[in-house]
């Protein structure tokens, strides 16, 4: 029977490779937004099934580590925080799968100017930037590294808050202007919404390494911001 190590070991590098796969899928995805690449868009949707199939593997596996092993403690903590940043990573895979649909069925050019006052690009470099981190800290088990990744999301959280207000003045000024609007906030939507996940995994390697619930800790900072 394989050893706790070599398990572990094998699940640690399955969380790399989608880490790395996700990586791709959001880079990608980015490229074909803003050269409005229909075939790179395809690309992306089609390997939405090995992100998939990946996803499955890595539960499954975290699930029968658990079963065989009993681990306790840090190894316990390595399984359980695997497994939900797997979830994550998979919805991760899903927004850009989603924003690639956009460019292919759409097929709505978007106006550059718009693009710049959306601060869309900004937004998936942030949100790139986070990824990058959180890879590299995933690797090091690096809670530092992943810490960074709070006051990156605070960004994508801020561009998503302005943009309602943009688009409703703007579209105001120009009315033909607003299916273009209306692609780029959905857009800005799921990147908000990758930004959400990228910190979850960021507190579950916080967890793993040092045994720390970041979760409980944030609410209880929110309680008392209202106290």
């Amino acid at each position: 029977m394989i050893s706790l190590d070599q398990h572990k070991e094998a699940l640690n590098q399955a969380g790399l490779e989608m880490l790395q796969l996700c990586n791709k899928q959001l880079e990608n995805t980015r490229e074909a937004f803003f050269t409005h690449d229909s075939e790179l868009a395809e690309e992306v949707i089609h390997t939405e099934n090995r992100v998939n199939a990946l996803d499955l593997r890595i539960d499954r596996d975290c699930e029968r580590f658990i079963a065989l092993h009993n681990p306790v403690a840090s190894d316990l903590r390595f399984a359980l925080a695997l497994r939900k940043i797997n979830f994550d990573l998979e919805r991760v895979g899903d927004h850009a799968y989603g924003i690639s649909k956009y460019i292919v069925e759409l097929d709505t050019p978007i106006d550059k100017k718009v693009l710049e006052m959306m601060r869309v690009e900004e937004m998936f470099d942030a949100a790139l930037s986070m990824l990058e981190d959180i890879t590299d800290s995933y690797e090091e088990v690096d809670t530092k590294m992943a810490r960074k990744v709070f006051k990156k999301d605070k960004t994508l959280n801020q561009i998503n808050m302005d943009s309602f207000g943009i688009i409703s003045e703007e579209v105001q000024k120009d009315p033909k202007l607003i299916n273009q609007f209306l692609l780029l906030f959905s857009v800005i939507k799921k990147l908000e919404r990758i930004g959400d996940l990228i910190t979850n995994i960021a507190e579950e390697i916080i967890f793993y390494s040092e045994a720390e619930v970041m979760k409980h800790r944030k609410k209880k900072k929110v309680r008392r911001s209202k106290d």
